[in-house]
């Protein structure tokens, strides 16, 4: 199977980054292959431009879709499954990925008649936040999120959909470093079994 990891963190010296790489790790012992997109490393543009609004909201298929949407149309396509990886910032997903989402799930590709984009088997959501799970589920922010991410910007794109959070891995917690193997290990165990 192919995976189409998406992620999105400013950072190299994040708890992010391990989760990404232990999942990366986790993939490969089970013997599947995958594709990254780093977006920060990428310097992926997340604004779209005049030609692009108006692309979308004429639904238009005249207006080219720009080179650097087309390839993650294309690695999308190419994959069996997506995965997203990120930081939890303000109950959402960071700016860049934000952008991704509003460039890259094109009319024709990812709605509207005919679209092109095929139908993934799995998506799954890998973030970690601050906060702990007591608190997203006190304030029903984790099915606030989960309501954003699953049901509209992955909708019926996907077969299946899952969420996992890594919670109160804010630097100031004592809790980051209890959390710090636990958390480690479930993403690489996330990767190994993704299939089953």
């Amino acid at each position: 199977m192919r995976i189409f990891i998406v992620y999105a963190h400013p950072s190299e010296d994040s708890f992010t980054r391990h989760i990404r790489d232990h999942f990366i790790r986790g993939v490969e012992s089970a013997g599947h292959s995958y594709i990254l997109s780093d977006l920060y490393k990428m310097n992926f543009k997340t604004d779209m431009n005049e030609a692009e609004y108006l692309r979308e909201a004429f639904y238009s298929l005249d207006t080219p879709v720009p080179d650097d949407v087309l390839a993650e149309q294309n690695k999308i396509n190419a994959s069996d499954a997506i995965v997203f990886i990120y930081p939890v910032f303000w109950s959402d997903v960071p700016a860049k990925l934000k952008g991704w989402f509003d460039r890259v799930w094109t009319y024709g590709f990812a709605y509207g008649l005919n679209r092109s984009m095929k139908q993934l088997e799995k998506a799954l959501v890998m973030v970690s936040a601050g906060n702990n799970s007591e608190y997203f589920d006190r304030t029903g922010l984790l099915d606030a999120m989960k309501k954003v991410i699953l049901n509209d910007r992955l909708f019926d794109r996907v077969k299946t959909k899952e969420m996992i959070v890594f919670d109160s891995t804010s630097r100031e917690l004592p809790e980051r470093k209890f959390n710090w193997d636990k958390h480690l290990r479930r993403a690489f165990e996330t990767g190994a079994k993704f299939w089953q």
